[in-house]
């Protein structure tokens, strides 16, 4: 049985019409609504058949374990066949159904069932906090569920503050980080979702970045001229990173057959996520990240300890996840987005800290050139942190300052350690960044080997890395940053990532020609200029520059035209400087310097501009 859990602020359904092995159902169970709601989605599969009293009890306890964690009123199983590709019977699953209900009700919980066999509609919000989207496989194997001692039953995970090589109490820590104290209280399930829409959606639109595409899936944007840019920018920034420290790029399909085994045991593991779709007699999935691709590519290769460590690095354009509607929002959470992924194989443990050592600082120069603060999460096994200690310590050490530590029972997934680096959005939620993981496992899954000097063969440990996190969610960070900076300052965004870097503005049409020559001059110099030459007074032309955060605005008229200086509207001081242009050029390449550049994709008069 594959159960996906979603703790809900609401769940409505309506029933439209029914298939040949619809149930019958009275009048009052067509529709219905529920509040604080623990939904659980449920497919029931073959192998259940065989066993269907030891799989309902098992998803029995499931169920009641993450009811009293997330504290909902009702527990709704809503029949969802999407969930597996294996199902069982209709009479076998409407007999487990029926019987996970009455179990359920024995215990005196507050469970509804939803009709089987009907087509529905539905409309389902998810509260958006740690646990409340939880998937399960539930398996026959009831005595190793019912067999735990009580102490192992109580096992979670472990919280602390790690700072100086001190492990303190999350609820005991002197917060004189207030981002730091968000993001511990959304990891402990203490940040609930205000349900408002983050601030970058508004802005993403009102600057002509991008927008929701209605033709599409949920979670697909589309993406105008300036957002490209930007993009595009980001795209090559990470490049740049990871191919100066010695990666190589490659590029692999985004569709993978789910027949060969190693795919398919490691997307399991991302549980009900996936984009399934049919290829004839293949039962095919779209990637999720780029580890499959590299994964393959690994395999086929030779490798020898003289080759290690050694990354290889792709940009996903795009990767796909099938994330729960009610979640989809902006640039934050998307089920087509881009991923720059990084592979880096390591010979063994002692050398994959001494990569993920060096990725720590990689990860750490993303924020310092973004202008974005990141707080950590450094996650460890319990086996981990007790051989590793010093290293953890020292680890956390290169953040330089508090992060909070999570330590695992045992552990549950590919890796042993992973830190993630998050910025804090505008209501106060992290918006996941930068990764690095020690996956133990794929090496051996996916037959990757290399030998040694003495010509024997080993299965290498894997780091994943992504410096950046998704493109989109970089932007994401970006433009809840400058929501948060619009308190205090005008907001903008890093000037090698800003479209317009300078804004031209001619006081009258005599000084159109002067103007074009010195935006010409400064595009050969390779930076990014437009002259608005609207019809439009100088007042209203500033306000509009100030509308698209041009860093620098400069105003042509007769002073100008005779040979003075330039007068430079400074956006981030707010201040007019008296300038000659090489000293602008000078100034901008100065601040852009060892930053990607390309050239604005926008007609260089404004008037001749697309209003999209």
């Amino acid at each position: 049985m594959r159960i996906l859990l979603i703790h809900s602020d609401h769940l409505k359904y309506q029933t439209k019409s029914k298939t040949r092995i619809a149930e019958k159902i009275s009048e009052e169970k067509k529709k219905g609504e529920f509040e604080n709601a623990l939904v659980v989605f449920t497919a029931v599969e073959k192998e259940d058949e065989e066993k269907p009293e030891e799989v309902v009890l098992n998803a029995v306890k499931e169920i009641n374990d993450v009811f009293g964690n997330v504290k909902a009123e009702n527990i709704v199983i809503y029949p969802y066949a999407h969930l597996s590709s294996s199902l069982g019977s209709p009479e076998a699953a409407k007999n487990i159904l029926a019987n996970l209900e009455s179990k359920l009700v024995q215990k005196n919980l507050p469970v509804s069932r939803v009709p089987f066999g009907w087509y529905k509609s539905f409309e389902v919000s998810c509260k958006g906090h740690p646990l409340s989207e939880l998937s399960r496989s539930i398996t026959p194997e009831l005595s190793q569920v019912e067999e735990k001692t009580d102490e192992e039953k109580g096992e979670k995970s472990k919280f602390f503050i790690l700072n100086e090589g001190k492990l303190i109490d999350p609820n005991k820590f002197s917060y004189n980080n207030q981002d730091l104290k968000k993001l511990v209280d959304y990891e402990l399930g203490r940040g609930e979702s205000s349900g408002k829409e983050p601030p970058h959606v508004k802005i993403m639109r009102e600057k002509k970045l991008a927008d929701y595409e209605p033709s599409a899936d949920v979670g697909h944007l589309r993406w105008y001229p300036k957002g490209r840019l930007i993009r595009d920018l980001l795209s090559d920034y990470v490049y740049t990173l990871v191919t100066d420290r010695g990666a190589m790029p490659v590029e692999t399909p985004i569709m993978y057959d789910l027949a060969d085994d190693a795919i398919r045991v490691h997307a399991e593991k991302f549980g009900e996520r996936q984009y399934r779709m049919g290829g004839g007699k293949k039962d095919l999935m779209l990637r999720y990240a780029c580890c499959f691709g590299a994964f393959r590519v690994l395999s086929d290769s030779f490798l020898t300890w003289k080759n290690l460590p050694v990354g290889i690095y792709e940009l996903s354009t795009y990767s796909f996840r099938l994330e729960k509607k009610g979640e989809v929002v902006g640039l934050k959470r998307l089920r087509g987005f881009t991923m720059p992924d990084l592979h880096t194989v390591c010979a063994d443990l002692s050398q994959s800290l001494e990569e993920f050592q060096d990725q720590i600082e990689m990860c750490k120069k993303t924020g310092e050139d973004l202008d974005v603060n990141y707080e950590v999460i450094l996650r460890a096994t319990a086996d981990f942190m007790q051989e590793n200690k010093d290293w953890i310590n020292h680890a956390a050490a290169m953040i330089g300052k508090p992060v909070l530590l999570e330590i695992l029972p045992e552990r549950k997934h590919y890796w042993i350690c992973k830190m993630d680096f998050a910025a804090i959005d505008y209501l106060g939620r992290p918006i996941e960044n930068p990764t690095i993981q020690i996956d133990v496992e794929s090496g051996e899954r996916f037959g990757i080997t290399y030998i040694d000097p003495e010509e024997n063969e080993h299965h290498p440990i894997i780091l994943h890395c992504s410096p950046t996190g998704s493109i989109e969610r970089v932007i994401c960070s970006l433009l809840e940053k400058s929501a948060l900076d619009m308190k205090e300052k005008a907001p903008m965004l890093p000037l090698w990532l800003t479209p317009t870097q300078v804004r031209i503005i001619p006081i009258a049409e005599r000084h159109l020609g002067f103007a074009t020559k010195l935006a010409e001059e400064l595009r050969d110099a390779h930076i990014r200029v437009d002259v608005d030459d609207r019809p439009e007074t100088v007042g209203k032309k500033i306000r509009n520059a100030g509308g698209e955060w041009a860093p620098f605005v400069v105003v042509i008229g007769d002073r100008e035209l005779d040979g003075a200086e330039l007068t430079v509207n400074v956006r981030e001081t707010g201040q007019k400087v008296s300038m000659g242009l090489q000293e602008l050029i000078d100034i901008i390449r100065l601040e852009t310097k060892g930053m990607p550049y390309r050239p604005l994709p926008l007609p260089l008069n404004i008037s001749r501009r697309v209003n999209f």
